[in-house]
């Protein structure tokens, strides 16, 4: 049987440090750490991803601003809006919140963001230090993960790690994360021949294809660690990318959904925004 990993447990704890972090800073520059939402048009899940963030940022002392604009926004507008942020001495994190409307560019909108308030991660000043090995503020979902592997012990040097989807926001940055680590790393997508057999090879499978249950106990090597990163609703309960039920059977360790890699993706974000003020007061 497997052993859970309580993402949710792990994140209460580190959501504590930095609530403790925050007071030492606000005490010692008396300057409150900020973060800005920007939150275009009117998708469910973002906002209650938003809401969800709002309320970790008031618990662990910081202000949570949620800018939202209307589905209908001009780029030219919202690459004012984050200019103006850029430059706002009070702001210490930009965060804009995707998926975004079809006539804006994510690209061009994200590398607007200034790099030293990249709080995702995601500009490409800050996928080059993560490429180059040299991270400073890194995507908060693989970020999390990496937080998961060594809270268990988990070591990642050597291990054969198969990772399901090459998004921008989750593969790739995990990915590049497993290779600094010194694991030997597979990236599967929609193309790859042969799924289940690929990611049968992994001592450490990392699912994060979008698609609910997908992954069943025929992709899982026996003892292997499993982290779902996929979050559905169906049948009016939240699901993961892998079926938990046949997944648990074969696996060392595996998240579940929820309770596994969501909370820490919130504590992560809570964390680089720390980071970012630590790094404009001049800390």
């Amino acid at each position: 049987m497997s052993v859970i990993l309580d993402g949710k447990q792990l994140a209460t704890e580190r959501r504590n440090q930095v609530k403790d972090r925050v007071e030492i800073l606000i005490e010692k520059y008396h300057v409150r750490p900020q973060l800005v939402v920007i939150l275009i048009g009117h998708d469910m899940a973002s906002e209650t991803y938003v809401s969800g963030k709002e309320k970790a940022c008031r618990k662990a002392g910081i202000e949570s601003r949620v800018i939202r604009l209307e589905e209908s926004v001009s780029e030219n507008k919202v690459m004012e809006l984050i200019s103006s942020l850029n430059q706002d001495k009070s702001v210490h994190g930009i965060l804009l919140q995707l998926p975004i409307p079809k006539q804006l560019d994510p690209d061009k909108l994200m590398a607007a963001i200034s790099p030293e308030k990249d709080v995702d991660g995601f500009t490409p000043t800050n996928v080059w230090r993560l490429a180059s090995g040299h991270p400073e503020l890194v995507p908060c979902t693989p970020l999390g993960i990496m937080h998961i592997l060594e809270k268990y012990e988990i070591g990642v040097e050597g291990k054969q790690c198969v990772i399901i989807g090459r998004s921008q926001i989750v593969g790739k940055p995990m990915a590049q994360l497993l290779l600094n680590a010194n694991g030997t790393v597979t990236i599967c997508h929609s193309k790859t021949r042969n799924l289940p057999s690929v990611a049968k090879t992994a001592d450490i499978l990392v699912v994060a294809i979008g698609k609910p249950k997908l992954v069943d106990d025929t992709y899982i090597k026996e003892g292997a660690t499993v982290i779902d990163v996929g979050i559905s609703r169906t049948e009016g309960k939240l699901v993961g990318d892998v079926d938990f039920e046949k997944a648990v059977q074969k696996a060392g360790y595996i998240t579940p959904v929820p309770g596994g890699v969501g909370p820490m993706t919130i504590a992560c974000l809570l964390e680089n925004t720390i980071s970012c003020y630590q790094k404009l007061v001049g800390e």
